[in-house]
């Protein structure tokens, strides 16, 4: 199933796409896309059922859509794990996960757009494979289980303010902001992704290619990273983990480098789980907005 939140920001409801691509309110089925939902097979099966039967409202396309998945309690980013982007930095592999955390107020629609925190100077672009967690993981070292506890799969820009993340000692500060984490625009079921290691993404700015990758060049794959985070601490239902992003970002390019602007657009896809386009704008001029 690929799931939507559609609506106003703090007035999302639940939508997904049928057989046919046609966006259905699922309101009268399930009352949020979260991680209780994602939880419940029982429920994933009532929407499944209600989508075949072709019963459910229609959603107008001009609608607004929101993080696919309601605020998560928390946000796990792992850093430095495309070996592309390694070898484009000059970092060494590392021989463990990076890991890192990002509070659930970054996440955003897919449209809402990037606000540039005061006095940005280096805000950069990552497109990154997201999962969603749809069952507790905790101490676990059973590949499959880890994989089994995905709830679905997403498209996420994981924005960093440069300049912030360097003034130490960790990164907290250049992840920390509002929308910087633009998610969306579905999240889709497992059943629908083969193998999330074999999974194209791509990232442009203004049209510009900036990022081609493919989720196969990952140092830690997916289950290794639930794996290994589970060990660290509780993954729960609704949890989102960031597994990294490919060469291509500004901060690896030759300078000037082409960091983020007021104006910029950012369009970024991930193989099945579909595209987001996403404008930049400066402090100051975004409109006042719930995220979620």
């Amino acid at each position: 199933m690929r799931l939507l939140r559609v609506g106003p920001p703090g007035a999302e409801r639940p939508a997904a796409l049928d057989a046919d691509g046609i966006l259905r309110d699922l309101s009268s089925v399930v009352a949020e896309v979260d991680g209780a939902f994602l939880a419940d097979r029982a429920a994933l099966a009532a929407v499944a059922e209600a989508l075949d039967a072709g019963t459910l409202p229609e959603v107008a396309r001009a609608t607004r859509r929101g993080a696919p998945f309601a605020r998560p309690g928390k946000v796990v980013g792992i850093g430095l794990n495309y070996r592309c982007y390694a070898a484009e930095s000059g970092a060494a592999m590392p021989e463990r996960p990076v890991v890192f955390l990002k509070p659930g107020s970054t996440v955003c629609g897919p449209e809402d757009g990037i606000d540039l925190p005061p006095g940005s100077t280096a805000t950069d672009h990552e497109v990154e494979l997201g999962v969603v967690i749809g069952r507790a993981l905790r101490r676990c070292d059973d590949p499959a289980r880890a994989l089994a506890s995905v709830g679905g799969y997403v498209a996420v820009n994981d924005v960093t303010e440069r300049h912030l993340a360097a003034d130490g000692p960790t990164w907290a500060k250049g992840k920390c902001c509002d929308t910087f984490t633009p998610a969306g625009p579905w999240l889709v079921t497992p059943d629908e992704v083969a193998d999330p290691q074999a999974l194209a993404l791509e990232l442009r700015v203004n049209g510009e290619l900036r990022q081609a990758g493919d989720t196969k060049d990952m140092a830690f794959s997916v289950a290794e990273l639930l794996c290994y985070l589970s060990g660290l601490m509780t993954l729960e239902p609704g949890d989102l983990v960031l597994t990294g992003t490919p060469a291509g970002v500004a901060a690896g390019r030759p300078d000037p480098k082409p960091f983020l602007r007021d104006g910029d657009v950012v369009e970024l896809e991930v193989e099945g789980l579909g595209r987001q386009r996403t404008p930049v704008r400066a402090a100051g001029r975004s409109d006042e907005r719930s995220v979620g």
